[in-house]
């Protein structure tokens, strides 16, 4: 099992430059990176998970060179600010950028919502590109884990598609270090029967993460499941993933992890 935390907070990024709501002020995107950061660190979170979440509309794979460059930069104040553990995502779903990026930040783990099989998504079919993700990440820094979504969220599965089979290849066939299970959007609870289904369908020594949807009150159901939590929804100022992190809310569910043994 990884030594990674198994509480990871989220730091949703500002628009960067480029992206259509961008607001001008790369400075702006870094200080409210960096705040949210130091909320989190000071809330108790062991771990943090950092992701282009304001670039909207997305690319399905590559995202373009300005992207890169100025997540590359948040991602490294970011890191000095909290002094944790932490994962980066290249939304949606560039995961070779992920990587080069997390080789630069010295990030522990990455994040890829389609590393095996395919998913139709707002931004079209997304295909799993797993044999090159492992090649680059072999080459450039072969310690950096890759958590790998099934059923990413935002995405429908082709027709006929076995959530246990998904599951079984996105470890046995992808060679995920770790496997997501989410609701169908941001900060929506998984579907536990699915969730079971993907826990049963991975060896046990592969790490099972709830990645959207975790509540304080939910918290124990998800963990009858789950090893690991990456929440961001509900630690934010009225619960929406594009506010602040409001320090009161991730205090008290870091106090509820800990009473389940998850800090």
């Amino acid at each position: 099992m990884s030594d990674i935390p198994r509480l990871v907070g989220m730091i949703h990024l500002l628009p960067l430059p480029g992206a259509p709501r961008f607001g001008g002020s790369m400075d702006e995107v870094i200080s409210t990176a960096a705040a949210d950061a130091r909320d989190l660190a000071d809330a108790g979170f062991p771990a943090l998970m950092i992701e282009n979440f304001g670039d909207a509309p997305f690319f399905a794979e590559e995202a373009p060179a300005e992207t890169i460059a100025s997540m590359t930069v948040a991602v490294h104040v970011v890191a000095e600010q909290a002094g944790l553990p932490f994962g980066v995502n290249v939304l949606r779903n560039d995961a070779r950028s992920a990587i080069a990026v997390a080789v630069a930040t010295s990030a522990r783990f990455i994040r890829v919502n389609v590393l095996t099989g395919m998913m139709h998504t707002d931004q079209g079919p997304i295909v799993g590109r797993a044999a090159e993700v492992h090649r680059v990440r072999t080459s450039l820094s072969p310690e950096v884990e890759i958590w790998a979504d099934v059923m990413v969220k935002h995405a429908t599965p082709p027709p006929g598609a076995d959530v246990r089979q998904m599951a079984a290849d996105t470890v046995e066939r992808g060679l995920a270090d770790a496997v997501i299970v989410s609701g169908a959007s941001t900060g929506a609870q998984p579907d536990i029967h699915e969730a079971s289904l993907v826990r049963s369908s991975i060896p046990d020594s592969t790490r099972l993460v709830i990645g959207s949807g975790a509540t304080s009150s939910n918290l124990p159901r998800l963990l009858d499941i789950a090893d690991s939590v990456i929440v961001g929804s509900s630690i934010k100022v009225d619960g929406l993933a594009t506010n602040r992190v409001d320090p009161s809310r991730g205090a008290a569910f870091v106090e509820v992890a800990s009473r389940h043994g998850l800090v």
